[in-house]
């Protein structure tokens, strides 16, 4: 028995798909990785999906190639700007293509790491202490906030520039890399806990996944590249302490405007309470992601994953509520 006989697809009720995949972000890599991943998918479950990037086709020749007479909805598999910051939302919007995942303003304060954390304050929703350095004159304001510190870009994914600071000169060092791939940068104080992902999907939260890596933090190399780094699903939390953590993610994920889909990062600090990271409103579908990863635990292997994305595309309006 096919995927599409064990789920009973019916290839009408998605019409055409352009599986919107690469882009020119920092994050192009991966997301071809995760496009062609989920290509394969669709077409093993009978689906008319034909990729479209960004990048081969830029300008206006990306709005001829998603022309409405040629496809009836979008996947959006882009990571990084371009991608999860709004502006392929906006463009699908205006050319009236149903998309998957989050509006233009749930993917434009998720992408945003400073701004998601004011709303989860503004929110009442536990983040830690941070402080935006938009220059030099702004190093002196991070220190106060204590060593060690994070710092990272506002608007970069996949960990790319982010550093651990342990006193003054290491902090201007790593504002220094950081401010060269984002205008925006921010540092906040370092958690030393545990480190947690939530994925989201629809209105459910797919179980957590604990990562562990000796390295220092979870950077790109223990994303990526190192063998070192492990996953832990289920993520040994009592059942109720679980439960509390996935409403915190969910209310988290909402509260940015983020619909559809997607994964919410946080750790524990020094008390073990809950700080919450970051929003991803397009997260990695690689075989070695974490959405797959919660999905598969929770049942869900990748054909119907896929599926249920792209089943958030057949909502009346992809904008947000």
């Amino acid at each position: 028995m096919t995927s599409a006989d064990a789920f009973a697809v019916d290839p009408s009720r998605y019409g055409r798909i352009a599986l919107i995949l690469g882009g020119t972000s920092a994050e192009r890599a991966i997301s071809l990785k995760s496009g062609h991943a989920v290509l394969a998918a669709l077409e093993r479950l009978g689906l008319d999906v034909t990729p479209v990037d960004p990048a081969e086709v830029p300008g206006s020749a990306c709005f001829e190639a998603l022309d409405p007479a040629r496809f009836d909805r979008a996947f959006v598999i882009l990571h990084g700007r371009g991608g999860e910051d709004g502006q392929i939302q906006g463009a699908l919007e205006g050319l009236g293509l149903p998309y998957t995942g989050s509006g233009v303003l749930g993917s434009a304060i998720g992408m945003d790491k400073y701004r998601s954390k004011l709303v989860w304050r503004g929110a009442g929703l536990p983040t830690a202490e941070f402080a935006l350095i938009h220059g030099e004159t702004d190093l002196k304001r991070a220190a106060a906030l204590g060593f060690p510190l994070m710092v990272k870009p506002a608007h970069e994914g996949s960990s790319l520039g982010m550093a651990r600071a342990d006193g003054p000169d290491e902090l201007a060092s790593a504002w220094s890399a950081a401010s060269e791939l984002d205008a925006v940068v921010i540092a906040e104080r370092w958690l030393s806990g545990a480190e947690y992902t939530c994925a989201i999907l629809g209105e459910q939260a797919l179980p957590l996944i604990r990562l562990e890596t000796p390295r220092s933090f979870y950077d790109f190399e223990a994303k990526y590249q190192a063998d070192s780094t492990s996953y832990r699903c289920p993520c040994g939390l009592p059942q109720a302490l679980e439960a509390e953590y996935q409403r915190l993610c969910l209310q988290a994920f909402r509260s940015v405007g983020a619909s559809g889909w997607g994964r919410v990062d946080f750790m524990l600090d020094e008390a073990g309470a809950p700080k919450l990271l970051e929003v991803n409103t397009i997260p990695g579908m690689t075989d070695h992601s974490l959405v797959p990863m919660a999905a598969s635990a929770a049942g869900i292997d990748f054909e119907q994953l896929c599926l249920r994305i792209l089943e958030t595309s057949l909502r009346e309006s992809a904008a947000d509520d």
